[in-house]
């Protein structure tokens, strides 16, 4: 039986539109993966324990708040601190050009999307992306 690709759809901070996550979400669970989506107003720390529980091999954060600079670098920090620097972690929202290179660059968030970009770009994005050594062998 061939394994889906697990993605975490989290919104972290006092952030409190989840339209574009639950947008993603949908767009992900459509392409065949499966989608676990936390919610409104996670911590850091919620989101990697949720992640960790769930065995998920992305973390899509959705932000729109203005603290992707405090709040991102912080998730991908405990995600190293629980061994799981392996898990992909994008990231979507308005986030200016210059601090998405600072995200990808210096925090490991592997790709960040603006308003409009397109979901097949990041479907796409992400069956690329995920290692298939977490897969234990299966196929995806």
């Amino acid at each position: 039986m061939e394994r889906k690709i697990r993605v975490l759809v989290a919104k972290p901070g006092l952030d409190g539109h989840d339209r574009g996550a639950k947008v993603i979400a949908r767009a992900l669970r459509d392409a065949g993966m499966e989608v676990v989506y936390t919610g409104l107003q996670q911590t850091p720390q919620m989101i990697v324990d949720a992640a960790l529980q769930e065995d998920v091999d992305v973390i899509g954060l959705s932000i729109l708040s203005g603290a992707h600079m405090t709040l991102l670098p912080k998730v991908t920090q405990l995600l190293h601190a629980a061994g799981a620097a392996d898990v992909l972690v994008v990231a979507g929202g308005i986030i200016s050009d210059a601090d998405a290179e600072i995200l990808r660059r210096e925090h490991g968030i592997a790709a960040v999307y603006g308003p409009g970009a397109s979901t097949n770009e990041i479907v796409d994005f992400i069956r690329r992306s995920v290692k298939p050594e977490r897969f234990s062998g299966a196929e995806v």
